[in-house]
């Protein structure tokens, strides 16, 4: 657990450096917030990402964990629109896609698997902790392995595992109105 809240803590200070005012209880509350208060918004607005806050979002992901540390995730960044609409057909411009992609074929490489899905909530709340909406896909992952691998020059011998859209999101969309409801800590906790 401890742990835990350290690679939050770290995460947030990737993501706060320009607010380095923040004391590390600040800090570590704003990342709980990030983590209690997202949410996976089905529908964005127009507009670009900058590479300001898209580096920030990379480091992020770098930063998560893996295990024995061996870090073996690539991210490939889709900018282009005719491509990502091929990967996801609703894309709104200006939307990136994130594909987190890992050596093996991501259904038997557990481990890889793991890394590759830490890295992947890492970018999520990221971008949410900038203000951005993301949303995780697993459903094209197949059609990318299957069709696009080259075209995306993931590199030889890795396959895609998750992908991450981050875009601009409408005035006034909060996590309130717009998050699916969670089920109660009661019905999937126990304590022994």
């Amino acid at each position: 657990m401890k742990k835990t809240l350290c690679t939050l803590a770290l995460i947030t200070a990737v993501l706060i450096a320009p607010w380095q005012s923040l004391s590390a209880a600040d800090a570590d509350t704003q990342a709980i917030g990030v983590i209690t208060g997202h949410y996976a918004p089905r529908n964005f607005a127009a507009g670009s990402i900058s590479r300001t806050d898209l580096d920030k979002i990379l480091s992020a992901a770098i930063r998560a964990p893996s295990a024995s540390n061996r870090q073996n995730w690539h991210f490939t960044v889709v900018q282009n629109a005719n491509l990502a609409k091929r990967i996801v057909s609703n894309i709104t411009e200006g939307n990136i896609l994130i594909i987190v992609s890992g050596p093996g074929d991501s259904k038997t490489n557990g481990s890889v698997i793991l890394d590759c899905g830490l890295a992947t909530q890492s970018i999520y709340l990221a971008a949410q902790a900038l203000g951005l909406g993301s949303r995780i896909y697993t459903g094209p992952m197949d059609t990318i392995n299957a069709t696009l691998k080259g075209e995306l020059g993931l590199p030889d011998g890795y396959s895609a595992a998750a992908l991450v859209r981050i875009g601009r999101l409408s005035p006034g969309t909060d996590a309130v109105s717009a998050a699916s409801s969670r089920k109660s800590l009661d019905s999937v906790v126990s304590y022994k």
